[in-house]
């Protein structure tokens, strides 16, 4: 249990000090090209427009570079969240299936049926089973009016 929890941290620290290596390494990128582009830029527009055209000409280039720089971060984070959250359900798919077939885990259920008797089983499980739903309902309810707004 504790091994699978420091390999999950782990990864994920492992995977924050990529994303900010890589961030880092296309910041120093962009910085470098976008500045001798805009000196280029700027010595070629200051001398057909004027001034204020250069400045703003250099503005735009900045802008873009920074549009470029956010939107892959973004979509390299979102990446990362859909492997999470696949990995997370295949673990919780794991651990359900390997309770349930756990032989020991059946052992007691047929002791149990034995004890009780499988003619008043049958009523407790049905109530157990619409008390189940209830909380089901009642709990997806809960959730769909608490989701949060983006």
């Amino acid at each position: 249990m504790f091994t699978h929890m420091i390999d999950d941290f782990k990864e994920s620290a492992s995977s924050a000090l990529r994303l900010t290596s890589l961030a880092a390494a296309a910041v120093l990128a962009l910085f470098v090209t976008t500045s001798f582009l805009c000196a280029a830029v700027f010595v070629a527009v200051l001398e057909k427009y004027g001034l204020v055209q250069a400045c703003l000409a250099g503005a735009a280039v900045f802008f873009v570079a920074t549009l470029i720089a956010a939107i892959s971060y973004m979509v390299r984070k979102r990446q990362i969240e859909k492997q999470r959250e696949a990995r997370a359900a295949a673990a919780a798919k794991s651990a359900v299936h390997s309770a349930l077939a756990d032989p020991m885990v059946m052992a007691a259920g047929l002791q149990v049926i034995r004890a009780i008797g499988i003619k008043k089983l049958i009523p407790i499980l049905a109530v157990g089973g619409l008390a189940l739903g209830f909380l089901a309902s009642r709990n997806a309810g809960a959730a769909s009016d608490e989701a949060p707004a983006e």
